[in-house]
């Protein structure tokens, strides 16, 4: 089956160890100061968003198929924000988000925020920080089996319930988590596929990279960890 596209938009924060794979029908999105990161690794971009504060100013280039948003200093979004939006409006479901962590905690906060904002227009991010991604989920969740590694779980908002986590170390059965309480903190892998659920509200999932997300189904038509 071929994959969907998917929508890269990269910040100005912490970069990748690598960079990501991208296929020619991705769309790639500067969010201000990382453009230098993408023109110093020779990565296409389709889009440029920024009030430009990082970068100083706007950049000269070539690209004459580059789309160019200048946004106000002074506005209620961040640039992160409004390259969400900008991919969201052309259709993209699926955001994989470079250097929105590091530097400023605030707006690492901001960038996780965000995740709950794509969930909420029916879409999905990943947020990339070192070793691991972090993610929103509202529903079903389902990671391959992996024989170590850390994976937390966050109430993304006052509370998130009916939570259910399976395949891994500590279990929960439609539990109810707290914004006020890091019940879900540094749970394990042990070499079986994970199984997570929200049935309410939003679950802020942590997990290492490399960590494969399989394909969502109905809780019928596949069978559980035990």
């Amino acid at each position: 089956m071929k994959a969907k596209p998917v929508c890269f938009i990269f910040g100005a924060g912490s970069p990748p160890s690598q960079p990501p794979s991208i296929a020619a029908n991705d769309l790639v999105i500067a969010a201000d100061g990382g453009y230098t990161y993408l023109q110093n690794e020779g990565i296409r971009v389709d889009a440029l968003i920024g009030d430009f504060d990082s970068l100083g100013n706007m950049p000269k280039h070539e690209n004459t198929n580059l789309v160019v948003q200048r946004l106000e200093m002074e506005k209620d979004q961040t640039d992160m924000f409004a390259a969400l939006q900008y991919g969201l409006e052309r259709g993209y479901s699926s955001f994989h988000l470079f250097g929105g962590t590091g530097g400023r905690f605030d707006h690492t906060f901001a960038n996780i925020q965000c995740l709950a904002y794509l969930v909420n227009h029916g879409a999905r991010g990943y947020l990339y920080e070192g070793c691991f991604v972090i993610t929103a989920v509202a529903g079903e969740l389902w990671l391959s089996k992996q024989k170590d590694g850390i994976l937390s779980v966050f109430a993304l908002g006052n509370a998130t319930e009916g939570v259910t986590l399976r395949g891994l170390k500590y279990e929960l059965e439609d539990a109810r988590l707290s914004g006020d309480f890091p019940l879900g903190v540094s749970n394990e892998f042990i070499g079986q596929t994970a199984y997570i659920k929200a049935e309410r509200g939003i679950l802020l999932v942590v997990y290492p990279t490399g960590t494969k997300e399989l394909e969502e189904a109905p809780i019928s038509k596949r069978q559980l960890p035990s």
